[in-house]
């Protein structure tokens, strides 16, 4: 059990998921409308 030393949080550079993750629920609502949005649209015109 060896301690580096190199674990602190501060010396690692920010994950991009988690720079992501405060904005999901805002996010996540957004692209489902625009997916259904597009798919609807799809349907539409394929009728």
């Amino acid at each position: 059990m060896s301690h580096h030393g190199h674990d602190t949080p501060s010396e690692h550079p920010q994950d991009l998921v988690e720079s992501i993750v405060p904005y999901m629920p805002v996010v996540l609502p957004v692209a489902g409308g625009v997916l259904m949005f597009l798919l609807a649209f799809i349907a539409v015109f394929m009728a």
